[in-house]
Formats: C-alpha cells, structure tokens, sequence
C-alpha cells in the first residue's frame, strides 16, 4: 500500500548546489534541512529548486557548494503560517541523494511523475502574444491520509485539454519542476520579490477511473 501511493509522485533531479544546508524542521528526533540546486533547462536558463534533505543521508554541515547532486524523491507542499496568512511551501523530499560527476543532457536533469486529482477549477488564459495556458492545483495523495497540493502549467493544445477537466478528475502528468520569479506590488513605492515552484506539463492523461470500480 505504501509503495503504492509513493509511486504517485516521483521526481528526479541532477543540478548544481548552490548554497549551503539550512536548517528546517525535526521528526523524532531527526533533522530536515533546505539545500538549493541550480538546474538547467534545455534553453540557456535554469531553476533554482529547493531540496528538503534529511541529515542521515549526508553531512549537512559541510558545504558543498559547486558539486554536481542526483537526487530521487517526491515533490511535496506544506503549509506555513506567516503574516495571517497560509502560504504554500514546496520543495523536493529527498529520497536518494548522491554525488555525480557529470552533468548529462538538460533534457534528463528534472524529470516528474504525478498521479493526482483535480482540486480547484482549471485557470485558462492567453498571453497577449497569443499563448494559451492553463494553470492546474493537483492533489497528489501521500500515505496515511495525507496529500501534496502541486501547481502545474500546461501550455498550447495542453492547456486547452486541461480547461475542460472537472474538480475531483484523476489526471496523469509528466514534466519538470520549475522555479519562476514574479513581482508583488505593495504600494506605488514598494514592491516585493517572489519565487513560485510549479510543475511545468509536457504530458498529461485523463485517468478513467470508471475502469478502476
């Protein structure tokens, strides 16, 4: 059973370590800390995705900026009281964690996997250049009754797919996890700096679940 809904969400990355191990929570008497990992992407760009690291699998007090990381888990969200406010947090739970020494083709470096459920209507827009998008909340169920609320973006035929998709509709996703910088405006002098982390679509399915009964 457990098995089984791990293979909901699997997410594999290879990057570069870009900052050092700070420290985020304890569970039973383990220790999880936040690592960054610059990932390319097949353009000249690249993400910055945020890596949720338990200190038995490597010492967190050493730094090990520059170094090459592959690294297998799932993509998990949380949410942090701050301001009033709930805001969702998301980073990669580390399952497998290794050091490499080369960086393979873009295409291979951030790969994932999500088996989950439609939870909010389906955003569908156009960009004034004439994208079309389409921006999803995923739940992805964890084990013991928990889950993970993923953002997702389609684009093109994709996203014109997926703004038919109903609340509660199980949907299959292949993509990578993205991170995007945004601005927020404050007031006429103020404004802050924000990043979001979002599964960017290449592939995604319908599940008929009808066929499961």
């Amino acid at each position: 059973m457990v098995d089984k809904v791990i293979e909901n969400n699997r997410v594999s990355i290879i990057g570069e370590i870009v900052s050092d191990f700070k420290f985020s929570h304890q569970v039973y008497g383990e220790g999880f800390y936040i690592v960054d990992v610059s990932v390319n992407r097949l353009s000249d760009l690249s993400d910055i995705i945020p890596m949720m690291v338990s200190e038995r699998l490597v010492d967190v007090t050493n730094s090990y900026v520059g170094q090459l990381v592959e690294a297998s888990g799932q993509f998990r969200s949380y949410n942090r009281h701050e301001e009033g406010k709930n805001k969702l947090m998301l980073s990669i739970f580390v399952r497998e964690w290794q050091f490499v020494d080369e960086n393979p083709e873009a295409g291979k470096t951030n790969q994932i996997f999500l088996d989950g459920y439609i939870c909010k209507p389906p955003i569908y827009r156009k960009t004034p250049l004439g994208r079309e998008i389409a921006d999803l909340l995923v739940a992805v169920n964890r084990p013991y009754g928990k889950s993970d609320y993923i953002p997702c973006i389609a684009w093109g035929r994709n996203a014109r797919f997926a703004s038919t998709f109903e609340i509660g509709a199980r949907i299959e996703i292949l993509g990578r996890v993205q991170s995007r910088e945004y601005v927020k405006k404050l007031s006429d002098d103020e404004i802050e700096h924000h990043v979001a982390y979002e599964v960017s679509v290449s592939k995604l399915e319908l599940v008929d679940t009808e066929e499961e009964l």
